[in-house]
């Protein structure tokens, strides 16, 4: 059995900058418009502006809001071509805590 001295903890394994940085991409994901947002270009790779709004029903302003927050946390990146902005994941490797998420959700 291990006693409490020898169990390093999540500070010690990733260091105080990378822990406090996944604080922030977790803070920047926990919203349930804002998970559907990551879940759907976790799916399709990349989706406009237009076809994100009209997937997942959200008005045009609150989206920008959400798009603009996850790309300045890191989540998200955008391209623009032409008129149009295009959205994709910065950090694919996060849609294994959204697939965690579902696992979790489905016992509560």
């Amino acid at each position: 059995m291990l006693h409490h001295t020898e169990i390093e903890t999540l500070d010690e394994r990733l260091g105080a900058e990378k822990l406090s940085r996944a604080s922030d991409l977790l803070r920047a994901a926990a919203h349930p418009q804002r998970l559907a947002i990551l879940d759907a270009l976790g799916q399709e790779q990349r989706l406009c502006n237009r076809e994100l709004q009209a997937l997942l029903g959200i008005e045009q302003a609150i989206l920008s809001q959400h798009l603009t927050l996850m790309r300045d946390r890191g989540l998200l990146r955008c391209e623009k071509e032409g008129k149009y902005t295009f959205w994709s994941l910065e950090r694919p490797e996060f849609m294994k805590i959204v697939g965690c998420l579902e696992t979790c959700c489905e016992r509560l």
